[in-house]
């Protein structure tokens, strides 16, 4: 009798110690489960050194994706930046990194090889529009880029999220769809302006008045200036021969990089009654990159003749 009894109790034992086992791999279970939908409900962590790829990144990805610009300050030298850890934490976390290239942001390749992440897609505009350091690397002013650069933004959500592939793909039809206006505000001045002689302190938006077909004069001035040296006294000369004698119909004025000689010569085209243009290389907050240059194209036409409207 003592036998059976005690075999019944290892038998009761084990049904329990089964049953305990049955509840805790259901437990992990869940919690696996559970686990898993929150990490693919948690938004994609995207890093974009400036703030126009960013402004893009956030249109095409939605709610799915939460992005942090490093350079998004439009009071602020972009050539001046200098990354602080807080920006390595943001691109060791980061599923997606987009940035200009083209030496514009050269302090990039540093923090990426440094942050020790391989399973993030890297995106560079400059490779997807083969331009590289020595190239006016102002790319985001050629209406040809960001077409190509949301193109591959998508592809890469399409990658990392393939559950809201439908989202992406909308956005990426909605955002081609309203690059539409600008490039036909380009082609109406184009039309009407090409040839027409303008200056500027920097190539800031050069592919821009490249696209408009505008004929812009004081080269060597403006590469002396991006480059952070000082123009030949004979570049300066002709720079300010030009405003004086009103040889352009405008000066695109870099309103973010900021020098004594750049602010003389604004002074000097404003003595002159010649109209100048601000453009940034920041996107203005508040604003998307469509409405950023819709607004300086809009100010652009205006100084050269176009009806304001």
């Amino acid at each position: 009798m003592k036998f059976f009894d005690r075999a019944g109790r290892l038998a009761r034992h084990a049904r329990q110690s089964l049953r305990r086992i049955a509840f805790a791999l259901a437990t992990l279970c869940a919690l696996a489960f559970s686990g898993a939908a929150l990490a693919q409900s948690s938004p994609i962590q995207a890093v974009a050194a400036e703030n126009f790829y960013g402004d893009v990144v956030k249109q095409l990805g939605g709610a799915h994706v939460s992005v942090t610009s490093i350079l998004s300050n439009p009071e602020q030298d972009p050539h001046l930046f200098e990354a602080s850890p807080k920006t390595a934490r943001d691109l060791h976390r980061a599923a997606l990194v987009v940035y200009n290239g083209a030496d514009y942001d050269p302090w990039m390749d540093k923090l990426l090889a440094a942050s020790g992440n391989d399973k993030r897609i890297v995106i560079v505009a400059a490779d997807l529009v083969g331009k590289k350091a020595g190239d006016n690397p102002h790319l985001w002013y050629d209406p040809r880029t960001m077409p190509v650069v949301a193109r591959k933004i998508v592809e890469a959500l399409d990658r990392v999220d393939a559950t809201h592939k439908a989202d992406y793909d909308a956005n990426l039809a909605r955002f081609l769809a309203s690059l539409q206006p600008v490039q036909i505000k380009i082609d109406t001045l184009r039309a009407k302006y090409q040839g027409t002689p303008v200056t500027a302190t920097e190539p800031v938006a050069g592919y821009l008045s490249e696209a408009i077909g505008l004929t812009v004069r004081n080269a060597r001035f403006q590469l002396a200036v991006m480059n952070d040296t000082e123009p030949a006294a004979s570049d300066i000369a002709a720079f300010e021969q030009d405003l004086r004698g009103k040889r352009v119909k405008a000066l695109i004025y870099n309103a973010q990089a900021v020098t004594k000689l750049t602010r003389r010569m604004l002074e000097l085209a404003q003595a002159s009654h010649v109209p100048s243009v601000s453009v940034t290389e920041t996107e203005p907050a508040g604003s998307t990159y469509q409405q950023w240059m819709t607004t300086q194209i809009d100010a652009l036409a205006q100084a050269l003749g176009e009806p304001q409207r």
